[in-house]
């Protein structure tokens, strides 16, 4: 038997092309399409500006309870009728929810897409949403977040949210609500929020073979009964970051594990230093092959993996750490992931990690981006970011590009091993002494 003792090095990166994109102005809205020839599948998706940053304080979820209420029904049909109709065509109703925009799509073969694009409208502009079937949904989804947060994580997730960016803003709260947020959701609520975010047009993103789709026609469906122009998206909130580390433990008692949770803000996603700080981030904790999961699970053994990156929004962005370690290595595994933090934003990377962080992103445009609805994803990548038409065309080259001294800046600007907030949701009466002496920071016990 022979054992490997040295990992293999990357390959060759696999040929890329995105495809053009597409833009018309149709009926008050926008469609922006790419054009995959002798495809027969096609996907379009309707992107809305009412994603969770626009939900209201204290009514956290109120987006995911009404993208289940629009399976509900419409002014048109019942819920049984609506489902035979979406159904016969082949597809479904796919619901997504992020802090920037709210979308509904369908995939279906070419020749039924027309259809599709009605029913999927008529759903969106026209939802039933009866009292009791929007309460049902709201007790519904009540429920499965409880079950959820009886779990380690969501906890340490929300409390390293609010220590970030302040439990009083949206973006300081859970995205899709925690149980009391949604539980105090009104069917006023909904109706409202309907009412401002879903009735403007918005824009249709569509994938496929353009040579057989009427885009004027689409458009004309999607937007039929529209009213109301583009909102103000507003600019990148302007987070200060923490003069100082904390360490915040939310009590478990008779936890076996900590739930590590150890982040601050960094930039929003058109930042123009977003391509070296994600390989900064792939190189650091993005990877397998990454410095954290290396140290922590590799060499010590602490953890069954642990990942670091960054991830950004229209408006905000965090650099965050998450992993689970056994109680008992609580301290030192804190201890050695936020040195590996200070080691990356000191002294950068190297030039044998920067060419697998480089060949991995790379090699990953070539093989994500090969459906239709990986094409649309990339399509609304560049319509909520406000990102130029060529962007995906030019980001394998972008990655490949980057160099040691261009990735190791980005770290050294991005990353703030000294305004870290570490969250730990774990036995706090086991593990409170060892963090206290590791000389972390500050360890504060969080009040819920």
């Amino acid at each position: 038997m022979t054992l490997i003792t040295t990992r293999p090095g990357p390959g060759a990166a696999r040929p890329y092309r995105f495809p053009q994109v597409v833009r018309r102005a149709v009926a008050g809205g926008q469609v922006v399409a790419a054009h995959l020839p002798g495809q027969n599948l096609a996907v379009a998706l309707l992107l809305l500006d009412g994603g969770a940053g626009r939900e209201p304080v204290g009514k956290e979820g109120l987006g995911a309870v009404l993208a289940k209420a629009l399976e509900e029904g419409t002014a048109q049909r019942d819920a049984t009728a609506y489902a035979l109709a979406i159904e016969a065509l082949g597809t479904e109703l796919v619901t997504g929810l992020d802090w920037d925009s709210f979308q509904v799509s369908v995939q279906v073969p070419v020749d039924r897409l027309s259809a599709a694009v009605e029913l999927l409208a008529e759903a969106v502009r026209t939802p039933k949403l009866d009292p009791a079937d929007v309460r049902r949904v709201r007790d519904d989804e009540a429920t499965a977040l409880r079950m959820d947060w009886a779990n380690p994580g969501p906890r340490a997730d929300a409390v390293l949210r609010a220590e970030l960016f302040g439990a009083e803003n949206r973006w300081g709260r859970p995205m899709y609500g925690d149980p009391e947020s949604v539980a105090a959701i009104e069917v006023d609520d909904v109706t409202v929020f309907h009412s401002e975010w879903f009735i403007r047009p918005g824009t249709l993103v569509v994938a496929g073979d353009l040579d057989r789709i009427d885009l004027d026609a689409l458009g004309a469906a999607a937007f039929a009964g529209t009213a109301g122009g583009p909102v103000e998206k507003g600019g990148p909130i302007e987070v200060a970051l923490p003069d100082r580390r904390r360490v915040i433990l939310v009590d478990r008692p008779g936890s076996v594990q900590s739930t590590l949770r150890i982040g601050h803000p960094s930039p929003h996603r058109a930042h123009p230093d977003h391509v070296p700080m994600t390989l900064a981030g792939t190189v650091l904790g993005g990877a397998f092959t990454s410095r954290l999961n290396h140290l922590i699970r590799e060499v010590h053994g602490y953890t069954y993996g642990i990942r670091g990156d960054f991830a950004s929004s229209r408006r905000f962005g965090r650099f965050a750490i998450s992993s689970g370690v056994q109680t008992a290595v609580t301290a030192p595994a804190l201890v050695e992931a936020v040195g590996e933090v200070s080691r990356t934003q000191l002294t950068g990377v190297t030039e044998d990690e920067l060419a697998v962080a480089r060949s991995w992103r790379a090699g990953q445009l070539s093989v994500e981006l090969q459906t239709p609805r990986a094409i649309v994803s990339a399509l609304t990548t560049l319509v909520v970011h406000d990102l130029p038409d060529d962007y995906h065309a030019r980001l394998r080259e972008a990655l490949l590009a980057a160099d040691v001294d261009q990735v190791s800046a980005a770290a050294a600007a991005h990353l703030h091993p000294e305004s870290l907030t570490v969250v730990v949701e774990g036995d706090s009466a086991l593990i409170r002494d060892e963090l206290v002496a590791a000389g972390l920071g500050d360890v504060l016990d969080h009040t819920p």
